[in-house]
């Protein structure tokens, strides 16, 4: 049962970070936008059956939930830290998480089509080093969803979910590094 180490805001005014003393998966990102798509996942689901909350990301040792805009975090935050505390933490080389291999075989799968392509490789390089580990910091991630013709997507997770910033300021960024360093006629959009 992973303890709670501390709960951090993040530029998302609806999503805290919580951050654990032990994993909850290893290198693994678990994204849910809905109560219906989590499920199938135990600590997701949880989280969601607290009630009021829009979004559920975790990966290691960080949980990052979403609220709706009208509850108030003094009101959830004591509710949200019960399931929290439950959840199974994992253990190196074990599993813990009983929905690890689905998750994995789903992520496994776009990285298996995206990995044959050197320039995938290159940008998730550049976002591994100089944007992800930001990203982390304030509760999400990003994920290169498909790369057809000049056109990059990518899929923001966690607080940058919804986060305004992430669809203007992060963007234009992570395309404008990608354009000077990659590729100058790729476009980057946000799914």
């Amino acid at each position: 049962m992973p303890k709670i180490a501390d709960i951090q805001e993040t530029p998302n005014p609806n999503a805290v970070k919580f951050i654990l003393k032990e994993p909850v998966s290893h290198g693994t990102s678990h994204s849910f936008d809905a109560p219906e798509k989590a499920s199938d996942d135990k600590l997701a689901k949880s989280l969601f059956d607290v009630g009021d909350v829009v979004s559920v990301f975790y990966m290691d040792k960080m949980i990052t939930v979403e609220k709706t805009d009208e509850t108030d975090w003094d009101e959830i935050l004591p509710n949200l830290a019960v399931p929290i505390r439950a959840a199974e933490s994992v253990q190196a080389g074990g599993n813990g998480n009983g929905n690890k291999s689905a998750a994995a075989a789903v992520g496994g799968a776009i990285g298996a089509a995206l990995s044959d392509n050197p320039m995938i490789a290159q940008i998730n390089e550049l976002l591994d080093e100089r944007i992800r580990p930001y990203l982390a910091g304030d509760g999400g991630w990003v994920e290169i969803t498909s790369l057809e013709n000049k056109t990059l997507k990518l899929r923001y997770q966690g607080a940058c979910g919804s986060c305004p910033s992430s669809l203007t300021g992060t963007l234009m960024a992570i395309e404008n590094m990608i354009k000077e360093e990659i590729d100058p006629e790729l476009e980057v959009i946000a799914e």
